[in-house]
């Protein structure tokens, strides 16, 4: 990827990622390690319809970025870049908090690490001489007592403590707090607690030190683990996160329970979602590009406009749904799924039943009934085995379910049946694709192409296939001969645009997705595919900074297609990254409504969260938040290489 690319997450259109191509990306941030194979769902359904847009999951930038120039450098860079703007004063305090850092032991660690560190040795316990320590003889010790007796009992608690006598040390540092409440005797004692599984208790004590010592690192991973214990998610990641933010996300271990607990509290709030939610088909564009993925055929024979059907016969309502999908319009779309539904309702499809059910099959996918578009299409199959598009989208479905293998099957059986049907050939090329497996993708989008040249998706494919393997000059080759073959479709000055957005070459880039939006505009008026619109916003950001035009963009884009999940997730992190949090906060659940699947919408509440936890740190940490905007960016915000 480009050095300053906003990245789309996998709500939206990925098939490709090319961030390894780029001699000026550094290692990936924490949100690109965010997502599972099975939170990429939607990456999955559009590249198998051919769309090829030239991004990746997003990452973390507030932890690895420069904020004068919105680019991310490594950690170290970020570090020194921060010394240099220090202060004699805040270098110093770095120091000491690193030092004190050091000496703290690791979450499930406890005192007698700290003993190692800090503490003398002793022949024998330090607590034997002393006086009767309780709340009522404290007060007539005096100070340099109270602190010499503390610093005894902690020697002697981390002792007990090493000895696996918890409830002695827990007495002890009880002791030390009554004569001195300092940070560490609380940490200390909720070690104990800890090793007890005593959750509450660890989180009492733990948010006294950090009431004493708001950037006690160590006490806030510790309360992290007890809230975490607790299933109070959303507490543990917020400690979690003040942490790193603290640390400067060095701490490897504490950026992946980052990761852990983001992911967490999005799927516990992504299944109750989930299970109040109505089943509806995604945007417009979502299924404009997933329909288009296969070669538009004429109409099955006897579903003409010519033919005499009656609206209230199945075939009547079979072919209202195949006029009404012709639109390319949400209220077309909707009204296709609803004719086919009635369709199988009336029966009497005679020879089109098999089709009906794939049909059904293929709208019931588009609203995320995986479970019954499969069943669908199974009988679809089973009336009509030749039928080998009923294979294809059965295959998409495996593998959108995790099931490689049954998509290898159902593209071997659709091959037995018609074995140059090149529309078999594209989508195992998809499968390819998203299994990494460049090569072979390659071959079967060329076999694809040799069985059907005039198939634009094909081409386009091929040379994102090519891009990604490196073959850069061989990519922009392909897509040269694809704008001369198809220089009146919108579509492949789009995704040209795309590779050449990637390369910086931003004037060229946005010459070509300006040719998109007005051929776009021209050829489907009703029905304008939005990505142009999104893509030339991204171009404006990235080299000109111009958030304005950019917004109006996507805002235009927004109207068009109100439930466009790339164009709702762009704006998001455009928002993100002028600092517009709350506003941020709405476009990333919005994101998380318009998902189809669990994986989406845990993959879109992710992000919701984390720009959620930005807004509480600022609340509860005020300290920290300078330092958040310091180190280059928003929590949450999309990563830009």
């Amino acid at each position: 990827m480009s050095s300053e690319q906003i990245h789309i997450p996998s709500t939206g259109n990925t098939a490709l990622n090319t961030s390894s191509l780029s001699s000026q990306s550094s290692s990936l941030p924490l949100w690109d390690r965010l997502t599972t194979w099975a939170s990429e769902n939607k990456t999955i359904v559009y590249t198998v319809a051919g769309v090829a847009v030239v991004v990746t999951g997003a990452g973390l930038i507030y932890y690895r970025s420069d904020s004068r120039t919105g680019t991310r450098g490594t950690a170290a860079e970020a570090e020194a870049d921060a010394k240099k703007r220090a202060s004699k004063k805040e270098r110093r305090k770095a120091k000491q908090d690193k030092e004190k850092g050091q000496a703290q032991p690791d979450t499930n660690a406890g005192p007698e690490q700290e003993a190692k560190r800090s503490a003398p040795t002793v022949e024998s316990d330090p607590s034997d001489d002393l006086p009767q320590i309780n709340p009522s003889t404290v007060e007539s010790f005096s100070d340099q007592e109270r602190k010499e007796f503390a610093t005894k009992l902690k020697i002697a608690g981390n002792k007990a403590y090493g000895d696996k006598s918890y409830n002695e040390a827990i007495d002890l540092y009880g002791k030390a707090i009554l004569l001195k409440p300092d940070p560490i005797f609380y940490s200390n004692r909720s070690a104990c607690y800890n090793a007890l599984g005593d959750w509450d208790k660890v989180v009492e004590d733990t948010s006294a030190a950090i009431a004493l010592d708001s950037e006690y690192v160590k006490a806030l991973n510790r309360r992290a683990n007890a809230y975490e214990h607790l299933d109070k998610f959303s507490e543990a990641l917020l400690d979690a996160t003040a942490s790193c933010i603290i640390d400067g996300f060095r701490n490897e271990q504490s950026v992946q329970g980052v990761e852990r607990l983001l992911k967490k509290v999005a799927e516990a709030k992504g299944k109750a979602i989930l299970n109040g939610k109505e089943k509806r088909l995604p945007s417009p564009t979502f299924v404009t590009n997933y329909l288009q993925s296969f070669r538009p055929r004429p109409r099955p024979e006897g579903l003409e406009d010519t033919a005499d059907l009656s609206e209230d016969s199945g075939k009547g309502q079979l072919r209202a749904g195949l006029a009404a999908m012709e639109k390319r319009t949400g209220e077309g779309y909707d009204a296709a799924s609803t004719a086919f539904d009635k369709a199988l309702e009336l029966r009497d499809l005679g020879e089109h039943e098999a089709f009906a059910y794939n049909m059904r099959g293929t709208f019931r996918y588009l609203r995320g009934e995986n479970a019954d578009a499969l069943k669908d299409l199974d009988k679809s199959v089973e009336l009509q085995p030749s039928l080998t598009q009923s294979y294809i989208k059965r295959a998409s479905m495996h593998l959108e379910l995790g099931n490689r293998a049954g998509a290898a099957e159902d593209f071997e059986k659709a091959m037995e049946h018609k074995q140059d049907d090149p529309d078999i050939y594209y989508h195992r090329a998809q499968l390819h694709f998203i299994l990494a497996e460049f090569a072979d993708a390659a071959k079967d989008y060329q076999k694809s192409i040799d069985l059907d040249p005039d198939f634009i998706f094909s081409h386009i494919q091929l040379g994102v296939t090519q891009y990604k393997m490196g073959s850069i000059a061989s990519s922009m080759a392909t897509f040269r001969r694809t704008m001369k073959k198809f220089d009146k479709m919108p579509d492949v000055y789009n995704y040209y645009g795309e590779l050449l957005l990637d390369q910086q070459k931003y004037s060229e880039a946005i010459d070509k997705f300006e040719t998109a939006i007005e051929m776009e505009k021209q050829t489907k008026p009703l029905g304008m595919n939005v990505l142009p619109l999104v893509n030339k916003a991204l171009a404006l950001f990235q080299w000109k900074q111009d958030f304005q035009e950019a917004e109006k963009l996507l805002e235009k884009a927004l109207i068009i297609d109100p439930e466009c999940d790339i164009a709702v997730a762009t704006m998001a992190q455009l928002l993100l990254q002028q600092g517009k949090v709350t506003e941020a906060l709405k476009y990333f659940e919005r994101a998380a409504e318009l998902s189809r699947t669990e994986g989406e919408i845990v993959n879109a509440l992710s992000y919701a969260e984390a720009t959620r936890t930005q807004l509480e740190v600022q609340e509860n940490y005020p300290q920290l938040a300078s330092r958040l905007q310091g180190m280059g960016g928003q929590f949450g915000a999309p990563g830009m290489r």
